[in-house]
């Protein structure tokens, strides 16, 4: 219990620094700069700056807290409690950290704004997912597209993004949405650098315990397993091979469950293009 308690204590100091980064980058470079974001913090920061003219004003911070509340309960439904709530936590403390930081420009290059906006954005966001929660908006949306149905997340994502560099170019200039462009391309590959650039993972786990593993993982994540007989090169013994096809999203928590059954097990994580066929275990009714 002891371990547990200090693994989502941990989780939970990085989703709080993940939060304040996310301010950060909205606050001292993007906002000021007119450069957005990508996903809904993007939408978020539109919408904003259509209301800019009326005598109807609406933090950027409370619109993207407000376009969360939907996408959240969606998660609590169809993703699970444990991520939705600290992606809940995450959006919450974005919030308020940008309510707390100065809307202030460090400079007034806006290339620096757009690059520097998007690697700490990105900071932010990478460390989040690597500890198994997110920073609310796209990432339950992919989750829950890869819990209902395997589907490509990256044509929506790419569409929702290109909404908003056109609706960039309209709102601001083209100059703009062309460094909109180069934020989300920035924190893309900042991204992929400290997670991982695919939706999917394949792992590989030599075990002792595979009965023990399997239902952990089963009853955990919802995930298939498939269980080969392997037999261990050096020793010479029987052993089990478990074969788990996850979303990057749960790659945490399948190394807390193989830690806690089976310290001793051999993991081989690899990168997974594509699959075909049934990638959701149903829930039992």
């Amino acid at each position: 219990m002891k371990v547990s308690l200090y693994q989502e204590f941990k989780v939970l100091l990085v989703v709080i620094t993940g939060a304040l980064l996310n301010a950060a980058a909205l606050n001292l470079f993007l906002i000021p700069a007119k450069v957005l974001a990508g996903g809904i913090t993007g939408i978020a920061q539109l919408v904003n700056s259509m209301l800019e003219p009326t005598s109807f004003h609406i933090s950027t911070g409370i619109l993207l807290l407000l376009m969360n509340i939907p996408v959240i309960y969606a998660g609590w439904i169809k993703v699970g409690r444990r991520f939705t709530l600290y992606s809940t936590i995450s959006v919450a403390l974005t919030t308020f950290f940008m309510a707390v930081i100065p809307l202030h420009p460090l400079t007034n290059d806006i290339l620096l704004n757009a690059v520097f906006g998007g690697v700490v954005q990105a900071i932010g966001s990478g460390i989040t997912l690597k500890f198994g929660a997110s920073c609310g908006g796209m990432d339950i949306i992919a989750m829950i597209l890869t819990r209902v149905k395997d589907r490509p997340i990256g044509f929506y994502m790419f569409a929702l993004n290109g909404v908003i560099i056109l609706s960039a170019g309209f709102l601001f200039g083209w100059r703009r949405a062309l460094y909109t462009l180069l934020q989300l391309y920035v924190s893309i590959r900042v991204v992929d650098a400290i997670h991982t650039s695919y939706v999917k993972l394949t792992a590989w786990v030599v075990t002792d315990k595979a009965s023990e593993l399997q239902k952990a993982i089963s009853v955990q994540m919802y995930r298939g397993i498939t269980k080969i007989s392997a037999k261990g090169g050096y020793t010479n013994k029987d052993k089990d091979l478990l074969m788990i096809v996850f979303t990057r999203y749960e790659l945490y928590r399948l190394k807390q469950i193989i830690k806690e059954v089976d310290p001793r097990a051999f993991t081989n994580i690899v990168e997974t293009t594509d699959v075909f066929g049934l990638f959701v275990r149903k829930k039992d009714a």
